[in-house]
């Protein structure tokens, strides 16, 4: 007797949702930029998650809030959908005038509802607050953002370790960009005071013993 989970399986429809998902590894981030490291979106996308899921755990932590880090994880992890389809635009052509940057939008929503609808219909309501950037919760988005400029400005700093001056003025505006929204996120403060220094250092500095 076949089980009702085989039965199941096979009357559904195939999906491309993990498909694409798996091609984040093939596009490139900052493309329009000499980078000593290459960056993908499958690893900044990784990098951002962690990075959520920290200042979310520093704010419960230390500052009194009761939010969930393994939801601003899950969040970062799919805040670069979009870019399955469209691939990564630099940021300096999107917001170049706000007549381009409410086209960029419209299109990288297109292209969110278009990966949402891939899967099967019975799992979309659970992945619309995920997959579809307007309908994330603005709690959420808020810290995923952050997470987004922190992992932008780290490697920022580390390209300009090498000597790679063509981060030098995106260094600049990430920083202006971290201190306003430190204004309302004391967290974010206190995880660059912990982790900023030690990302910057070699492996040898790394293995050293913590003081």
């Amino acid at each position: 007797m076949k089980k009702p989970a085989l039965n199941k399986a096979k009357s559904i429809t195939s999906s491309p949702f993990l498909a694409w998902i798996l091609r984040m590894p093939l596009i490139k981030r900052w493309a329009l930029m000499h980078s000593v490291k290459e960056e993908n979106v499958a690893e900044h996308s990784h990098q951002v998650a962690v990075i959520a899921h920290l200042l979310a755990s520093i704010r419960n932590t230390y500052f009194g809030s009761d939010i969930s880090p393994e939801r601003a994880a899950t969040v970062a992890l799919y805040h670069e959908v979009s870019e399955t389809k469209l691939q990564d635009i630099n940021h300096v052509t999107k917001y170049h005038n706000p007549d381009l940057t409410r086209e960029f939008k419209k299109i990288e929503e297109m292209a969110e509802i278009e990966c949402l609808h891939t899967l099967p219909e019975k799992l979309q309501s659970q992945f619309s607050s995920l997959l579809v950037q307007k309908n994330v919760d603005p709690v959420y988005k808020r810290i995923v953002k952050a997470a987004d400029l922190i992992s932008a400005y780290l490697k920022a700093s580390d390209e300009l370790s090498y000597q790679n001056k063509e981060f030098a003025h995106v260094k600049t505006r990430l920083e202006s960009m971290i201190a306003e929204y430190s204004n309302e996120m004391p967290e974010i403060a206190l995880f660059l005071a912990l982790f900023e220094e030690k990302c910057l250092v070699n492996v040898d500095e790394l293995t050293q013993k913590m003081e």
